[in-house]
């Protein structure tokens, strides 16, 4: 394996990671207006209040790498995604406004309004987020300069690209449902079950649906599955957890219910990788214009130096990482519920 496919599955790593992590708490922002008491909201952000910043994290550093590691699909992508970026920005920068002053003044007004910023903040990003990778999928106008051409906003808004947005927004408001049903307890946490369930059905559709499609509209997502023959094993693995999911929600297994929804996201991502690798940004003008892992990398004394600070670094974010989620673990209680 060279240094440039390494750097490839590193950046997988990364985006993936934040993509389990992140999803939960950006699913419980998704579900957060559905709670009935003001008691209950306190509730849900204090069961993301430890971690949600410290996931984002994961975000930064897979940004930070695909700067360092592929700079010309770096600078293409922000470019051409420039509207979605900022929108992801100003959703991300909102919910973390509202989760920090939300409680700051008790005025009903107050909090009704952070309440929809901290949930406006939580699906706009996810919705984005699954924009830009239909978008990946479809293919960009890229062309011979590695610039995006006469792309907008408006034209990022294809169908196919908006059912992958909304997949991922009932991939994640699944898993943020699974989280709280994990966090919470008592009358809260039953009906938090009650949504996961319903939450999984819309899931199961959108995770049909979108394969579906994918695989009708887009089959050069599968044409590497004959070269990497493993690929299938991916396929069955993440379809048997998603059937396993109302099992263990039926069993009350809540921790192996959250885990299975992090193995589809990590499944789903890994698939997605597969599907465009060796491509990093696929052209739709020419094949030809496609940036990969060689003409978009830098050099590889660069990428050698950068997988010397990953070694040295990622340790740190994975220590950090768990033991944030060690500290505060257990249940978060509903005020007004007797502690068990």
């Amino acid at each position: 394996m060279d240094l440039n496919t390494l750097w490839f599955l590193l950046l997988g790593v990364m985006f993936t990671a934040y993509a389990v992590l992140d999803g939960f708490d950006l699913g419980v922002g998704a579900l957060h207006l559905f709670t009935r008491t003001d008691a209950e909201r306190r509730a849900m952000i204090t069961s993301i209040g430890p971690v949600w910043d410290g996931n984002e994290v994961w975000l930064v550093t897979g940004v930070g790498a695909l700067f360092g590691a592929f700079p010309d699909a770096y600078s293409t992508l922000f470019s051409g995604f420039y509207t979605v970026y900022m929108l992801i920005l100003v959703g991300l920068i909102f919910r973390g406004v509202a989760i920090e002053f939300r409680n700051l003044e008790s005025a009903t007004r107050w909090r009704r309004s952070w309440d929809w910023l901290f949930a406006l903040g939580s699906i706009m990003p996810t919705v984005m987020f699954g924009i830009m990778v239909g978008n990946m999928i479809v293919g960009i106008p890229i062309g011979p300069d590695k610039e995006v051409v006469a792309e907008n906003f408006f034209a990022l808004l294809t169908p196919y690209p908006i059912l992958v947005g909304l997949f991922v927004l009932s991939l994640f408001t699944l898993h943020g449902a699974l989280w709280l049903n994990f966090k919470l307890s008592g009358e809260l946490q039953a009906r938090v079950k009650g949504w996961a369930k319903r939450c999984f059905w819309v899931f199961l559709v959108m995770y049909i649906i979108t394969t579906g499609a994918t695989i009708h509209l887009h089959p050069h997502m599968i044409a590497n599955f004959g070269q990497f023959w493993w690929a299938w094993i991916l396929v069955v693995l993440t379809a048997l957890a998603v059937l396993n999911v109302p099992r263990t929600l039926h069993l009350g297994y809540e921790l192996r219910a959250l885990l299975n929804v992090a193995c589809i996201i990590a499944g789903t991502f890994a698939l997605f990788g597969i599907g465009v690798f060796p491509n990093l940004l696929r052209s739709s003008l020419d094949a030809a214009y496609s940036l990969n892992l060689y003409n978009a990398a830098s050099s590889s004394s660069t990428l050698h130096i950068m997988l010397i600070m990953a070694i040295v670094g990622i340790p740190f974010i994975l220590s950090y990482t768990i033991g944030i989620y060690w500290v505060f673990r257990g249940k978060v209680v509903v005020d007004g519920e007797e502690k068990h």
